[in-house]
C-alpha cells in the first residue's frame, strides 16, 4: 500500500471529527472571552485619576495611597507596589512601577495567544473539513460504477455538507478575532493609565524634591546671615 492509498483511507473517514473540533474550539473560545470579560470589568475605576489627583494637590499623600490600595484594579496594584520605592525618588518611583508591570503583564495577556490561535486557524481547520468531505463525496462517486447519474444527487449533497465545515471555521474565527482584538485595546488602555499615573507621582515627587532643597537654601541663607551678623557683633564688641 503506497503513501496515497493510506492517505486517502484516512480522508475516507470523512469530516464529521473535523467539525466536532470546531465545536470543542468555540466552547474553549467563549470560555475564555468570558473569563476575560469578567477580569477587565474587576478593573475598572475610571474615578481613580481624579481621586489620586486631588490627594496630591491637597499634599494628602496617605490620602493618595490609600486611594490607589483601595483600587480593585491591576492599575491600583502596580501603583502601589512602585510607591515602596518612593524614597529613592520619582526615577526610582518609575523604575520600580515598570518593574511590577512586568510581573502582571503575564495576567493582563493572559487568554491574548489562544484568542489569536483560533481565529487565525479556525478558518483552515474548517476548510480542512470540506477537503476531507469533497474526497468523500467524490469516492462515493467513483465507486457509483455505471451508476454515476443516480448517485450525482449524493455527491451534490455531500459537498454541501461538506461545506458547511468551512462557514462553522469562519463563525468560530470571528467572535475569536473580535475578542483578541477588544483585548489587545483592553491591556493598552491599562498600561496607558498606569503610565499616566506613573507621571502624576514622580511630578508629585520632584516637586517635593525642589521645595525641599528650596527650603533648605532657604534656611541655609538665613543661619549664614545670622553667623554674618554675630561675626560683626563680636567684630564690634572687640573694637570697643
Amino acid at each position: 500500500m503506497n503513501i496515497v492509498e493510506s492517505t486517502l483511507k484516512v480522508a475516507l473517514l470523512g469530516s464529521a471529527w473535523v467539525l466536532y473540533l470546531l465545536i470543542a474550539l468555540s466552547f474553549v473560545s467563549l470560555a475564555t472571552m468570558l473569563e476575560r470579560w469578567l477580569y477587565f470589568r474587576r478593573q475598572d475605576d475610571p474615578a481613580l485619576r481624579e481621586r489620586l489627583t486631588k490627594a496630591l494637590l491637597a499634599d494628602d499623600f496617605p490620602q493618595a495611597e490609600r486611594a490607589l490600595r483601595e483600587s480593585p484594579g491591576v492599575v491600583g496594584e502596580v501603583l502601589v507596589a512602585g510607591l515602596r520605592f518612593k524614597a529613592g525618588g520619582a526615577d526610582a518611583l518609575s523604575d520600580a512601577i515598570d518593574s511590577e508591570l512586568g510581573r502582571v503583564r503575564p495576567e493582563l495577556e493572559r487568554g491574548l495567544n489562544l484568542l489569536g490561535t483560533i481565529g487565525n486557524n479556525a478558518p483552515f481547520i474548517g476548510l480542512f473539513g470540506t477537503v476531507l468531505g469533497v474526497i468523500q463525496a467524490f469516492e462515493q462517486l467513483g465507486a457509483a460504477g455505471a451508476n454515476k447519474g443516480a448517485a450525482m444527487g449524493n455527491v451534490m449533497s455531500g459537498i454541501a455538507e461538506a461545506l458547511v465545515a468551512t462557514g462553522i471555521g469562519i463563525f468560530v474565527a470571528i467572535p475569536a478575532v473580535i475578542a483578541y482584538n477588544l483585548q489587545q485595546k483592553r491591556i493598552a488602555d491599562s498600561e496607558g493609565n498606569i503610565a499616566a499615573l506613573s507621571k502624576l507621582l514622580s511630578a508629585y515627587l520632584r516637586t517635593k524634591q525642589v521645595s525641599g532643597a528650596t527650603r533648605s537654601a532657604r534656611s541655609a541663607a538665613r543661619d549664614e546671615a545670622r553667623e554674618t551678623e554675630s561675626l560683626g557683633e563680636l567684630a564690634g564688641e572687640a573694637g570697643e
